[in-house]
């Protein structure tokens, strides 16, 4: 029985209701209340003995409380549900429950189990049967029947999994179980997605023993999933699909990570209105490139979402080779000296031990290289060249430099990118009429084309490409006359490129130029690894054990005990529960197996044609209440509340005080424990401060001062409010809440940071304020002074704002050390961002920090040596101004001039500062790596 939003389990007890009347009646005749008489007994009798007492009425109010309490009981016994569900179609000889629990049910796996719980409720209440299967599961996963509490139970255990479903195993199954239960209802929970056999599964499970179907999925197919993610030359390309059907335009965003979950990129990939693929390029250098270990899109949690990475995304493996010996004497006539100086910084380099070819090509290719650099290398030998052509095919860049070897040994079209005329041409000779060529601007279809065309270097000897159609295609430099210097092409899933020069400084001076350095990075970054390098055929077929997983909900989890060690292979691998969709390997090297690979798309799933009866429901939660323990709560209530009143009536709370209190006492005990219980405080030995103290240290958190001006103070707070929150959406590192400080007390060691507005109408700080700083500042705190005025002249002697005036007297009584603008090679100005200048609200002041004066070597090193973290930082871009942000996270305030970019710089600003503060000179150690690495070994 149903009104609107409200139902009855059991409607009939409702006809209780109709004895109301009859109660009503029966209340009104109460005993009279006793009355206090005087002493005289004669005058007692007398009236009792002369008049006859009648029964009196109960009051109305009292009445009408006991009538509403048994209004409330007989509606309570009829069950009344508010907000009550559907009825769900769980009839007939059985329930068959077949849900998807792959990683595509991840995100509302929830709503799905509490849909399926409906439905088996509505089964047990029907005292039918239940077969429940899933579609992620091991194959001879028990499946029933079960009996409704059972279901639920493997219900509340299952899981989704991040793998895809295998509907045709069980849907057949469960078909087979439900021969034995012929006129079974089918309940489909499906994820939305349709995949390869559902056709013939839907067929299978609902042709025979299915007396209705019970269709339930999702009001649409939201799901996005990333498919691509590759190093390119510009960075890395992400490439993102969504399901079909979708007119709007979207935007998401994706973050990459390292191996210790620290976010430390970001990409913005957009949707054309209709369309269902996404690309974006996450512009990051290729040093950092290196460290992603995972990718993943903002907001989605489900496994498709996520990408991980391994070695064929990171550094590639290049290998030299070259048929002339090295001359110890004269090193710089070697023909790889100038290739490994140009490589080293960012490849790792690998050389044959033998100078044949015979031998030396099989042990580069044994150490699966990216890429392959021949120095002038002629004839490959013929038991080597066709597997040197496998592997170019199979992605495997070789760059070839020409010579004279080279230029005798003929065409070879398998492994050069174009056709070369006999012999080479000389320029500048005594039989040559036209003099060095200079190079010309790279070709803008060439991977060379947003580098300076290197106006310095010139040919005066090369191997020349005969004319051909494609040859303007395939030119990737060219020279003044119009002559290709390198050329490449694709070749199957590989690239071939030919540098038309030798690779030392004989024929060209590119090989001495930084052009050439740049040339031979952007083809390394073109490449791709081919896997980690093995020492025999017996380790390559060896399998890989799990290493980290990624979970349905796309984190990043520990092997599960299904998962098994994985055999890699040429072509995709299936992603199963035995081998999940994670890293495999170990610390020192691990495969990368994805979910989701280029190919794939969101094709959504179509209910299947069937003359069965068919209910659709919607996968929700069960917002229906029980309101009978409510009821009876209340009931319950009245009922002390009408007892309190008989007594009061009875004159018990008049005439015997201690039994009245006694009284009241004993029914505040019973209905305290029936509605609750008591919960004594116990003590704390805790000291005062210490709850704060732990507080403070909990978490990094940025301090301010408090001046005791309310602007001032309310500004400060909510700029370091809109930093704090800049801090958590792009790096890792999630500070508290800001906290403002009284210098003269309060706790400064807990803050590696304290912002101090500069303000002149604020009171001076006593002299034990300021030596409480300057012990602060002795022992590892930075104070960032800002006196918000744009004071650009110094803090030296001369006219200034008053805030400037302020400030001077507060480190006259300070150890200031001596001050410097932060100079371009800072590690300020590369901490995280890369910032050359640091504005606030304002930007015409520098930002004054410590004077580095030892550093003496300036010239040569990217990041100044000998600046640990400042103790004091002194502006006057007002930051807290630009930071500033409302609760809807608005700003606050203008920057003057009203640039929207300078707000993002003045950010970024703040959360290089941090940086700074949390490492030091971290930046100045990590960029010099390869130079401390190169001293040890010497």
């Amino acid at each position: 029985m149903s009104w609107l939003p409200l139902s009855f389990g059991a409607p009939m007890v409702l006809w209780g209701l109709l004895a109301l009347p009859v109660i009503w009646y029966l209340l009104r005749l109460t005993p009279p209340r006793p009355r206090t008489e005087v002493f005289p007994p004669l005058r007692i009798l007398a009236r009792v003995l002369r008049r006859e007492e009648t029964p009196h009425q109960s009051p109305w109010w009292l009445t009408l409380l006991r009538l509403l309490m048994a209004a409330l009981v007989v509606t309570a016994l009829a069950e009344p549900i508010f907000n009550p569900r559907e009825k769900l179609p769980a009839e007939g000889s059985a329930l068959a429950l077949v849900i998807d629990n792959d990683w595509a049910s991840a995100a509302d796996w929830g709503k799905r189990v509490a849909t399926a719980e409906r439905l088996i409720a509505d089964a047990g209440s029907n005292g039918v049967p239940v077969v429940i299967a899933f579609t992620a599961e091991k194959p001879n996963a028990e499946i029933g029947p079960f009996d409704a509490s059972a279901a639920l139970d493997r219900l509340r255990a299952a899981k989704p999994r991040p793998i895809p479903t295998d509907r045709p195993a069980v849907y057949a199954r469960v078909a087979a179980t439900l021969e034995r239960l012929p006129g079974a209802s089918v309940a489909v929970l499906a994820d939305g997605l349709a995949a390869t056999g559902d056709e013939a599964a839907f067929k299978t499970l609902l042709e025979k023993n299915a007396a209705r179907l019970v269709w339930a999925t999702s009001d649409r197919l939201s799901l996005t999933g990333l498919t691509g993610a590759d190093n390119q030359v510009d960075g890395f390309t992400l490439t993102a699909i969504r399901a079909p059907g979708d007119p709007a335009p979207a935007q998401i965003t994706a973050g990459a990570f390292d191996d210790k979950g620290r976010r430390i990129a970001d990409a913005t990939l957009t949707f054309a209105p209709g369309q269902v693929t996404a690309t974006g390029t996450m512009k990051v250098p290729f040093e950092l490139r290196n460290d992603f270990a995972s990718i993943a899109l903002d907001g989605e949690h489900q496994a498709g979402a996520v990408r991980v990475l391994d070695e064929s995304s990171k550094r590639r493996r290049v290998g030299l080779l070259s048929q002339a010996e090295a001359d110890q004497a004269q090193p710089l006539l070697s023909p790889l000296y100038y290739i490994r100086r140009a490589l080293q910084p960012f490849a790792d380099l690998v050389e044959p031990s033998s100078a044949d070819l015979a031998d030396a090509i099989p042990q580069l290719l044994d150490q699966k290289p990216a890429m392959i650099i021949m120095a002038d290398v002629g004839t490959i030998p013929a038991q080597v060249r066709q597997r040197l052509v496998d592997w170019v095919n199979n992605g495997g860049t070789l760059v070839r430099f020409a010579g004279s070897r080279l230029a005798a040994a003929g065409n070879d079209d398998d492994l050069l990118p174009v056709r070369l005329r006999s012999g080479e041409r000389a320029l500048g000779g005594a039989l040559s009429w036209t003099t060095p060529q200079p190079v010309t601007e790279f070709p803008k279809n060439g991977p060379f084309a947003d580098l300076a065309p290197p106006t310095e270097v010139t040919v005066s000897r090369q191997v020349l490409a005969e004319p051909t159609p494609d040859i303007v295609e395939r030119t990737w430099a060219t020279l003044a006359d119009g002559t290709p210097l390198v050329t490449g092409m694709k070749k199957d899933k590989g690239t071939l490129v030919l540098f038309h020069v030798t690779p030392e400084a004989t024929w060209s001076n590119l090989p001495i130029s930084g052009s050439f350095v740049e040339m031979l990075r952007r083809i390394v970054q073109l490449s791709r690894n081919q896997g980690a390098a093995v020492a025999n055929a017996e380790a390559a077929a060896a399998s890989l054990a799990p290493y980290r997983m990624i979970g349905a909900d796309g984190a990043l989890v520990p092997p599960t005990p299904d998962a098994r060690p994985l055999v890699p292979a040429a072509g995709p691998l299936p992603v199963t529960l035995e081998n999940p969709p994670g890293l495999y390997g170990s610390e020192t090297g691990v495969f990368a197996h994805n979910l989701l690979n280029a190919s794939s798309t969101f094709t959504p799933l179509a209910r299947p044609q069937v003359s069965l009866p068919v209910t659709a429901i919607a996968y929700a939660f069960d917002e229906s209440e029980n309101l009978k323990g409510p009821l009876v709560t209340l009931a319950l209530l009245l009922m002390v509340l009408d007892t309190l009143a008989v007594f009061w009536m009875g004159g018990l709370f008049s005439r015997r005080p201690r039994r009245a209190a006694a009284t009241a006492a004993a029914l505040l005990i019973v209905f305290g424990g029936l509605f609750g219980h008591a919960d004594f405080a116990r003590a704390d030995d805790s000291k005062p401060g210490d709850s704060q103290a732990i507080e403070d240290i909990s978490k990094t958190r940025i301090a301010y001062v408090i001046t005791g001006e309310p602007g001032v103070d309310s500004i400060s707070r909510a700029g370091l409010e809109g930093l704090t929150r800049f801090l958590i959406e792009k790096t890792a590192l999630e500070p508290g809440p800001p906290a403002g400080v009284d210098i003269s007390k309060d706790e400064l060691t807990f803050y590696p940071l304290i912002y101090w507005p500069i303000d002149a109408t604020a009171p001076m700080p006593s002299e034990a304020a300021i030596a409480r700083i300057d012990a602060y500042m002795q022992q590892g705190g930075t104070v960032l002074f800002d006196t918000r005025d744009q004071f650009s002249n110094g803090i030296g002697a001369g006219s200034a704002s008053p805030a400037t005036e302020r400030l001077r007297d507060i480190l006259g009584n300070l150890n200031v050390p001596p001050l410097e603008p932060v100079p371009s090679d800072h590690v300020l100005t590369k901490s995280f961002f890369i910032l050359p200048e640091f504005p606030g609200r304002f930007n015409g002041s520098p930002l004054w920090v410590e004077a580095s004066l030892d550093a003496s070597n300036t010239e040569n090193r990217p990041v100044r040596t000998g600046d640990g973290v400042s103790p004091i930082m002194i502006t006057g871009n007002d930051f807290v101004g630009a930071w500033a942000v409302d609760e809807n996270g608005d700003p606050m305030l203008p920057t003057v001039p009203p640039d929207p970019m300078q707000r993002v710089y003045a950010l970024r600003a703040g959360v290089n500062i941090m940086m700074y503060m949390l490492t030091g000179n971290y930046k100045s150690d990590q960029v010099h790596v390869p130079v401390l690495l190169e001293r040890l070994g010497q």
